[in-house]
């Protein structure tokens, strides 16, 4: 192994570490020590590789709202039916969720910790959105309101069980695998609440 495929693997483990710590784990507050402990390597190395936990966390946000971006393009770039578009996001943010169950929660309190957020939606694609919903609406497939208040129902039903998940799952006495099992029996749930047909 060449000596920048050694760079190169190490860069990686140290991010996939912290990935793992905060989307995972939920342990936004892990420190430098902490991250290279998890990761198996020394810890003047994050800075010889990152120059700065900060930097490091900086990555790791950036690579988080990627992959938000990723699950708004969904409904963006689609030329499918609505519905279709609605169960294609649905199942792309549990699998998300399965995978990286407080990633939601870190780019909240990121934003609040006033990290720059860029935006997963732009003007045009937001009001082009609003009126598919509204047509919905129209057509009686989805029961009336503000069609920024279906994309609220939505998101929670999405997000929601995911952000409680460690009380929930204290409150309920259930383990990590089930409550997966639970998120996973989620999409039709979810489609049924949103959708009248």
């Amino acid at each position: 192994m060449s000596k920048q495929e050694k760079k190169d693997q190490t860069q990686e483990l140290i991010k996939e570490t912290t990935k793992n710590l905060f989307f995972v784990q939920g342990r936004f507050g892990a420190t430098t020590q902490e991250i290279a402990d998890e990761a198996g390597v020394n810890r003047t190395l994050i800075n010889y590789y990152f120059r700065s936990r900060d930097n490091l966390i900086q990555i790791v946000f950036d690579e988080a709202q990627r992959v938000e971006k990723e699950k708004s393009d969904i409904i963006q770039e689609s030329d499918l039916p609505f519905k279709e578009k609605i169960t294609h996001f649905i199942e792309n943010s549990l699998q998300t969720s399965l995978q990286y169950p407080y990633l939601e929660t870190y780019i909240v309190s990121q934003i609040n910790n006033g990290c720059f957020h860029r935006k997963d939606i732009d003007e045009k694609h937001k009001e082009q959105i609003l009126k598919d919903i509204q047509v919905e609406m129209d057509k009686g497939n989805i029961e009336k309101m503000e069609p920024i208040q279906f994309i609220f129902n939505m998101i929670s039903l999405l997000v929601f069980p995911s952000a409680v998940r460690p009380l929930f799952m204290e409150n309920m006495m259930i383990d990590d695998k089930e409550f997966d099992r639970l998120i996973s029996d989620r999409k039709d749930i979810i489609l049924n609440i949103l959708f009248k047909n």
